[in-house]
């Protein structure tokens, strides 16, 4: 496999501020590789620098003669009546045919080719541009972010794309599932270094914790070692018979070196607090007509009702109306008919996608966040401050010279500390590492109060959302089903239909048939059962080492009371793998049948 990139102790710095130091790494021809690391490490530098767009401070970025770089311009410029095949055709300098070949990839087809491009929906330019770096026929492609602002149905295409691309690429994305399904090897930046591991990035995560424990169990026992002969050293130094013998202990444990543990980045941990809740109404819509001209309204006929305490995750393709929804709920776009009505006292705090162009221009970070966090306590804002990835130092920052993505993270930080009832959230993960779209996505699970949001990123929305209303063709209607469901539709093109009421079989009748809703909830339940079963057996094999080590560290006397537990515990592993593997069979017998209810 011939090599396409390498960099050679690269270093690099922002002023004080260091972001690579020695840092080496080699790209191959195929490897799918995830660029992971804090917001704020370098992610976006390093690929800035790969183009030639960011000097190095030191050290050397090779590309090989036969290397063809595919990236996405951050400035493109359009012309106004430029068509669909007319800007691939422009940008790739490829035959129609194999630009509308590509195109098709992304579901642009037939009479969209002939659209002008800037009419387009956000989504599907940003469909139409991919396929215009794809159909160029790169060997290395680099993606920064490229899921932001699209809707799932893109991102799922995309997915499939880049599965089936042959080349090399480097991804940076905080939609954890879009890493896990696309890329086959990991890329961290974390103190300045870059490390490569041949994996997807849920195996790394376990490689690395495997490696950490590792190493705290090495260094627990080299400090044992220490102890022990510390206390000789101690007690025999000035015995003239055993002084020597003290002098060898001492040389022994100046060799006794300990693994160093870097302090991990990982440590963001969001708490949300939220007034008491009452068990009452949030929102009720009754045939909400919006849009921003009355006589070309985007929604009609919107109705539907929330309890307090509900997560209500509104999805749907680009440029359907969602974040037309949202706006309208907060009270920031005017209604052309029909009424809405929060519930009594509640407070609503409001997160558009660009909300951050509405910060104040004056002022700090403290400033603004003092503001929004009222009765909080010191150490409380401080804390959200740096979850959010904003320094003590940091707080003393003019707000006018903050980047976009610190512009949002301001505004995400603020609406945390507020005490709202409600959160109406549109698209809340942009420009936030994975790390700390988790840590939110968590901490939103937890909140009491009611959420009404926008997200494509499926490991965020699978962690909050508790309802889904689905945004399409000018409607809104509530989807009946779980999210990962409306995720399987989109991915198999297989809709469900809504299960009939019950009815009693009359002879001469088909019998009942389980749906595909019942399958795929039967599957979902042996999951869960094999995952609690694996946990169990992990706890259990853990306390097994921990006796075994035991013995081989005091082989006398033997100590009964461990030697029962032990036996206890090879009993009660037996039986836990027995059962997962009924819980195996039985899932791969639930997939069969779930398999022939789709192709039936």
């Amino acid at each position: 496999m011939s090599i396409v990139l390498q960099l050679q102790d690269i270093s690099k710095s922002f002023g004080l501020r260091r972001l690579f130091e020695g840092a080496t790494v080699s790209v191959a021809e195929g490897q799918k590789i995830g660029l992971i690391g804090a917001n704020g490490s370098g992610k976006t530098t390093l690929l800035r620098m790969i183009l030639g767009q960011e000097q190095l401070d030191g050290g050397l970025i090779n590309l090989h003669p036969n290397t063809r770089l595919g990236y996405l311009e951050q400035n493109e410029t359009f012309p106004p009546d430029e068509t669909v095949i007319d800007y691939l055709i422009r940008v790739s300098g490829r035959e129609p045919w194999e630009c509308a070949k590509m195109a098709g990839s992304f579901e642009v087809k037939n009479e969209k080719l002939e659209e002008p491009f800037l009419s387009l929906s956000g989504g599907y330019q940003m469909r139409v541009r991919l396929a215009g770096i794809l159909v160029r026929e790169p060997n290395l492609l680099l993606l920064d972010e490229p899921t932001n602002y699209l809707d799932l149905q893109t991102v799922l295409l995309l997915e499939d794309v880049l599965r089936s691309y042959r080349g090399a690429l480097l991804l940076i994305s905080h939609d954890r599932e879009f890493l896990k399904n696309v890329c086959t090897h990991t890329l961290e930046l974390e103190h300045e270094k870059l490390s490569l591991f041949p994996g997807n990035i849920e195996a790394y995560f376990e490689f690395k914790e495997q490696r950490l424990e590792e190493a705290r169990r090495y260094n627990k026992k080299v400090e044992a070692q220490r102890r022990h002969l510390q206390t000789f050293v101690d007690r025999f130094r000035y015995k003239a018979a055993l002084a020597t013998q003290a002098q060898s202990k001492l040389k022994q444990i100046s060799k006794l070196k300990t693994i160093e543990i870097a302090h991990s980045l990982r440590t963001v941990r969001i708490n949300i607090p939220c007034p008491p809740q009452k068990n009452a109404p949030a929102l009720e819509c009754k045939d909400l007509e919006v849009g921003y001209q009355a006589d070309k309204p985007v929604l009609e006929h919107v109705e539907f009702e929330i309890n307090r305490g509900d997560h209500l995750a509104v999805l749907g393709e680009n440029g359907q109306g969602k974040s037309t929804l949202l706006k309208t709920l907060a009270g920031q776009l005017a209604l052309f008919s029909g009424s809405y009505k929060w519930g009594h006292n509640l407070r609503v705090a409001y997160y558009a996608q660009h909300v951050p162009l509405m910060l104040p221009t004056i002022g700090t970070v403290g400033d603004y966040l003092h503001t929004m966090a009222g009765r909080v306590l010191p150490e409380d804002l401080l804390r959200m401050a740096g979850n959010f990835l904003f320094s003590k130092d940091d707080l003393e920052k003019p707000i006018a010279v903050l980047s976009g993505g610190e512009k949002a993270r301001l505004c995400l930080a603020g609406i945390c500390l507020g005490r709202y009832d409600v959160l109406i959230l549109d698209e809340p993960t942009n420009h936030l590492d994975f790390d700390t779209v988790e840590a939110l996505g968590e901490a939103l699970s937890e909140y009491e109060g009611t959420i009404v949001f926008v997200s494509h990123s499926r490991t965020f929305v699978s962690q909050i959302a508790t309802q889904i209303l689905e945004i399409k063709d000018g409607r809104a209607v509530r989807y009946p089903y779980p999210y990962e469901i409306y995720v399987y539709e989109l991915k198999s093109h297989e809709k469900f239909s809504m299960p009939e009421e019950d009815k009693p079989v009359v002879e001469g009748t088909i019998p009942y048939m389980r749906t595909k809703v019942d399958i795929f909830g039967d599957i979902q339940k042996e999951k869960n059962t094999l995952k609690r079963l694996e946990q169990e057996m992990s706890g259990l094999t853990g306390e097994k080492k921990i006796i075994l080590n035991y013995f081989i560290e005091h082989p006398a006397p033997v100590d009964v009371k461990k030697a029962k537990r032990l036996k206890e515990l090879d009993g009660q592993i037996l039986s836990l793998e027995s059962d997962w593997l009924k819980s195996q069979e039985n899932l791969e017998i639930l997939k069969k049948e779930m398999q022939t209810a789709i192709s039936a």
